[in-house]
């Protein structure tokens, strides 16, 4: 908690990476909602992995926007330029997972956090890029630490985190307690399992040894047409996934309330399930398949394929979702 004499807006806040679908959806609703927002970008560059030019994490000044739109992918960079020419309260940086100075900078004056990693569409998980994304939750955690006006951070893990394990098949229903065993992600090379678990535990352990106000929102399989493919790192293990009732999806309107909602909710702790979809029966699964592979004329087929019983509940967060809504918060 930042101390009282440390001035503050909390209306200010910042979206780190914001180039990708939920952080671009993220900045858009935020700014509907009045605050303003720090939009962070790691672009296509993450450090010395993926070189691209940078202005360290300094504010980004119109000069600088052709090169910060090159390293923003597709469809993002689109809507991230919209924004900016449309508000003024919307603040672009550049930041770096592996430049510690460049994240404190861009969250300089913020009282709250919105952080999720995605790595570029054409990198698949490996152990490298695990230890890249820990790398960036260790981070930018510690970077809360030291960012004197920060009040909350949200971060975005996922459900992978919480459902791969020796023995899930003997589990009771799977909630937010529940978490992936490492060794287990990885004997069988779940690297996205791997790294959502390590980053996320990661950084809950920073987060409570510098007494930094965390919230965590596990995500299902983000269904987004455009970023969706078979090759998605999610859906490793997917047949299993189904198998033990555990297969579950959002859509980004979904995921980006909830974001909100635990963010804006003072009572809101710990770890939120953030799903609206389970697939549990072939014509889900059918539905799913057809969604990934871009081609809904094409014959996807349920042969033995049974249905199976959810076995993961998000009570949790639909509690707090029920008691958001009510509290009649309106957008701009």
């Amino acid at each position: 908690m930042a101390p009282a004499f440390v001035h503050r807006d909390r209306n200010t806040v910042c979206v780190m990476d914001a180039s990708r679908r939920l952080g671009v959806s993220l900045v858009e609703r935020l700014l509907r909602r009045g605050y303003v927002v720090h939009a962070a970008t790691y672009g296509r560059g993450f450090g010395s992995l993926y070189p691209v030019s940078s202005c360290g994490g300094s504010e980004v000044l119109d000069a600088d926007w052709v090169s910060l739109m090159a390293a923003v992918a597709g469809e993002s960079s689109g809507s991230l330029r919209r924004l900016f020419g449309e508000n003024q309260r919307l603040k672009l940086f550049h930041a770096d997972p592996f430049d510690y100075q460049s994240i404190v900078d861009a969250m300089k004056g913020c009282a709250g956090l919105f952080y999720t990693f995605e790595p570029p569409q054409d990198q698949s998980y490996d152990e490298f890029l695990v230890e890249v994304e820990v790398r960036s939750a260790h981070n930018v955690l510690e970077a809360c630490a030291q960012v004197e006006t920060m009040e909350r951070a949200v971060f975005t893990s996922s459900v992978t985190a919480v459902v791969w394990k020796e023995n899930r098949k003997a589990a009771a229903d799977f909630d937010e307690r529940e978490w992936s065993e490492p060794n287990f992600c990885r004997k069988y090379k779940l690297w996205h399992a791997l790294a959502k678990t390590v980053a996320e535990k990661t950084a809950w352990a920073l987060a409570m040894d510098r007494g930094v106000d965390m919230v965590c929102v596990n995500a299902g399989l983000l269904l987004v047409a455009a970023d969706l493919s078979v090759a998605d790192p999610y859906m490793k293990g997917a047949a299993q996934m189904y198998e033990d009732g555990v297969l579950v999806t959002v859509d980004v309107d979904f995921l980006v309330d909830a974001h909100v909602a635990v963010y804006e909710t003072p009572s809101a702790y710990g770890r939120y399930l953030c799903f609206n979809g389970a697939v549990c029966h072939p014509h889900d699964a059918v539905k799913l398949e057809r969604l990934l592979s871009h081609d809904a004329a094409q014959p996807a087929s349920s042969d033995g394929l049974t249905a199976t019983q959810q076995r993961i509940q998000n009570k949790k967060l639909n509690q707090v979702m029920i008691d958001f809504d009510a509290g009649g918060h309106v957008d701009e």
